[in-house]
């Protein structure tokens, strides 16, 4: 086991370990640590504990210190600096005429480092972009092509549901989301209502995904035939999975056919693997595949 402290660097952003050393460090300090791209200033949002080695990449690096005010004074002056950058590559990038879409600029805390993140549909040449915007800062420029999901998580925005948007608040990284979630919770599959504002599907399907999974597990399928408690036989018409409830077509003594509502436990069935229950129509496929990719 080996003693650690969580640190962030941007709001949702991933969480790195970093060792406290002999510093006191708790949960809501700022402090300054050497990290890949240089030294950089971060919260504290895991105060000291023990964890496993082998959840730590090696070699784990100590905090240089707890930040003081005039670190907390570069790093405001950075955040200033970064929107004069964003301004500056933007018109640099008319200039050369590419085709990308910058997204945010970013200094790393001893300035060693300006990135900038874009998004493109391809790959672009911007060596003579690089060239330009290194006259113009005289230190080093790394740009960063990154997708749709990343650039909606940086510029942050609200989703259908009314509030600010899970990626950009809490999510430190994307969980794999499929369009069999969306079937499995009986949701519509119409693009337009299981899209986030990113144009993929969104990260929110995984949120109850095990419950519903549990809950179908119980139920039969539509079209299955059942028996009731009152001994009828009839075809499961639909379901309601929170309800735990199922419509049967049941068939009377006089072959009179009547819906009925029935509790899950009230009916006898064969269960059944849902495989073929959430296979997706050509149709379907045609039509959501665009809302898998990454």
């Amino acid at each position: 086991m080996t003693r650690v402290i969580g640190v962030r660097f941007r709001q949702a952003g991933k969480v790195y370990y970093f060792s406290p050393g002999k510093l006191h460090i708790k949960k809501g300090d700022k402090v300054i640590v050497e990290t890949a791209r240089g030294v950089e200033f971060g919260r504290v949002v895991s105060g000291p504990r023990e964890v496993p080695d082998e959840e730590i990449m090696q070699p784990l690096k100590s905090v240089i210190r707890i930040a003081t005010e005039e670190d907390k004074r570069n790093e405001e002056k950075n955040r200033e600096k970064e929107k004069e950058a964003f301004d500056i590559c933007l018109e640099k990038i008319r200039k050369h005429n590419l085709d990308m879409k910058l997204i945010n600029a970013e200094y790393t805390f001893d300035n060693n480092k300006v990135l900038f993140y874009f998004t493109a549909d391809g790959r672009i040449d911007f060596r003579e972009l690089v060239k330009d915007l290194a006259a113009v800062f005289r230190t080093r420029i790394e740009l960063r092509q990154i997708g749709v999901r990343d650039e909606t998580k940086i510029r942050g925005g609200i989703g259908i549901c009314g509030r600010p948007l899970c990626c950009h608040t809490y999510l430190s990284e994307f969980a794999p989301v499929s369009i069999k979630m969306a079937k499995e919770q009986n949701l519509s599959l119409n693009p337009t209502k299981i899209s986030g504002v990113c144009g993929r599907l969104m990260c929110c399907l995984t949120n109850e995904e095990e419950t519903y999974e549990e809950l179908n597990s119980r139920l039969p399928a539509i079209g299955d035939y059942v028996t009731t408690r009152d001994g009828l036989k009839g075809e499961v018409q639909s379901v309601s999975v929170l309800r735990q409830q199922v419509k049967v077509v049941v068939t009377l003594d006089d072959d009179e056919k009547e819906i009925r509502d029935y509790k899950v436990d009230e009916l006898r069935f064969k269960p059944r693997k849902r495989k073929n229950d959430m296979k997706l129509t050509k149709e379907e496929m045609r039509e959501l595949s665009a809302l898998e990719k990454e």
